[in-house]
Order: C-alpha cells, then structure tokens, then sequence
C-alpha cells in the first residue's frame, strides 16, 4: 500500500503515516487483525462513505471527507461493533483514537508522498 502524511492547510501533521486503501481488497481488509494503531498511522479508504467496526479490537477516529479532502464530519472514539456513515462522504481516514484532536468539519486537508 502506497503512504502518504496527512496535513491540515496551515501545515500541521495529522498522520504521519497514511497508508492507502483503495482497492476492494484493501478496503475490506481495512484495520481488521490489527491490535492498535500507532499514534502517528491511519487509513485512508477511498470511495467510502461509511465504515464499520465489525470484529474490531480497539477504538479509533474517523474522519469523513469529501472528493477535495474537505472535512463532513468527525467521529471521535468509534468503539468496536459500531457502524459510522456520513451523507456525502467520499472517503474516510480511520486514525488512532485522539489522533483527530485538531480536525474538524469544514477544515481541507492536503496528502503528500
């Protein structure tokens, strides 16, 4: 899977290590078999508008985008065995819980090699 760092537009680091999931296979896979995420990874699935935590065994944040990367919505803390979905999402970056802290909806984000 290609990598990226997931900035806000004044340049702050959300992620240091996006990994890319956008292929049906890495997709489905997604976060599943992980026991955590570090602070500094996450997963961007690309189309997707909703995800789910089926057989999870950590939390984690969820940031739901638009095609250009603007931020819908956050969701903070999604516990294993929920389900998240946003009315317009194209994409969504699942994050280690707190890792979304700074981000809110409405902010753009940028994602460089």
């Amino acid at each position: 899977m290609k990598v990226a760092t997931l900035r806000t537009q004044d340049g702050t680091v959300v992620c240091a290590r996006v990994s890319l999931a956008v292929n049906p296979f890495t997709r489905m896979k997604g976060l599943l078999g992980r026991n955590a995420l570090a602070v500094d990874e996450g997963i961007l699935l690309r189309p997707a508008g909703s995800i789910h935590m089926l057989f999870m065994r950590f939390a984690i944040d969820a940031i739901f985008l638009d095609r250009e990367l603007v931020v819908i919505d956050v969701v903070r803390g999604l516990r294993p065995w929920k389900v998240a979905a946003r009315r317009g999402a194209k994409q969504v970056i699942e994050l280690a819980e707190g890792a979304a802290a700074g981000v809110h909806p409405g902010d753009r984000l940028t994602m460089e090699p």
